[in-house]
């Protein structure tokens, strides 16, 4: 069954939508993967869809370890963005997720962001397959630091380095400098090594162990619901092999079509917050009626 090919005009249409998915999901465990979609109605932009900023040249793995005017380039932008980056608030969409899974109905999300507004939203069973913006690696030895201790370390080598009053964003959570001219990137505390945010960069895989805990979770689950996400990049087109392998229903809310419209069960060609919001009420309603 096609919930929906085609945006709904009206609230009637979206609530019919709405409606039709939920009762694919109703008494099933819900696994749920993200994208950048989501994060849209806090404030962050995405790669693609309708408003996306495109950036020309994207951040490699390749790039970052072996061009050190790339890397001041990628640290300088991200110390300026970082505060913009780390300022929004979950949005209706992220808390709707963390209410269905503290009513038993979702069981974890998997993400491709690396904002944090799952965990802040209060979701619990978050997956960061791309990692996470609030961490930064050491290359070499492997050290885990805190991003907010890194950024008082980059201030204090760089205290010539000022914010602009207006930020316009990247989707990394960067800004593009004028000039690196004098920037210094702080090495590790423990070996001198290179740090890195704990982030997949364009060209790197995603780390096993990261990815078997996306398996384990979508094993542990019987519906598979996909919410602000274009699945062009491969970690989420894998997760959706996954669910097809197994055969569990499949459902899709994205303003633009994805990879995998046509396996899925339905289709809402929305916004993730009116829709997301819309089912937690249709299946908590139902779970309600039927504890009573």
């Amino acid at each position: 069954m096609r919930a929906s090919e085609q945006a709904a005009e009206t609230d009637g249409e979206l609530d019919e939508a709405i409606e039709q998915a939920a009762q694919i999901l109703r008494g099933r465990a819900v696994a749920v993967l993200t994208g950048a979609g989501i994060s849209t109605d806090s404030g962050i932009p995405a790669y693609r869809g309708a408003g996306a900023r495109r950036r020309a040249n994207p951040m490699t793995i390749q790039t970052y370890l072996a061009d050190e005017e790339a890397r001041r380039r990628y640290w300088l932008g991200g110390h300026l963005g970082w505060r913009a980056f780390t300022s929004p608030e979950p949005n209706p969409g992220h808390v709707a997720l963390a209410e269905l899974e503290r009513a038993g109905l979702v069981s974890g999300v998997v993400t491709q962001n690396v904002d944090g507004l799952h965990l802040r939203a209060g979701s619990s069973k978050v997956v960061e397959i791309h990692g996470t913006m609030h961490r930064v690696l050491c290359l070499d030895c492997g050290q885990v630091f805190d991003r907010r201790a890194v950024a008082e370390r980059l201030q204090a080598l760089n205290p010539w380095v000022t914010r602009p009053e207006r930020i316009e964003l990247n989707p990394d959570g960067d800004v593009t400098p004028e000039s690196t001219a004098g920037f210094v990137i702080p090495p590790c505390t423990v070996c001198g090594g290179m740090l890195k945010p704990e982030v997949v960069f364009f060209g790197e895989y995603v780390p096993s162990a990261r990815f078997r805990a996306a398996e384990s979770l979508l094993r542990a689950s019987d519906a598979l619901l996909v919410a602000g996400t274009s699945l062009a990049v491969n970690s989420g087109v894998r997760i959706i092999e996954r669910a097809r392998r197994r055969g569990i229903p499949l459902v899709i809310v994205n303003h633009e079509p994805t990879r995998a419209d046509a396996w899925a069960d339905a289709v809402i060609a929305g916004g993730t917050t009116p829709v997301l919001t819309g089912l937690a009420r249709a299946l908590t309603a139902q779970r309600q009626r039927a504890l009573t």
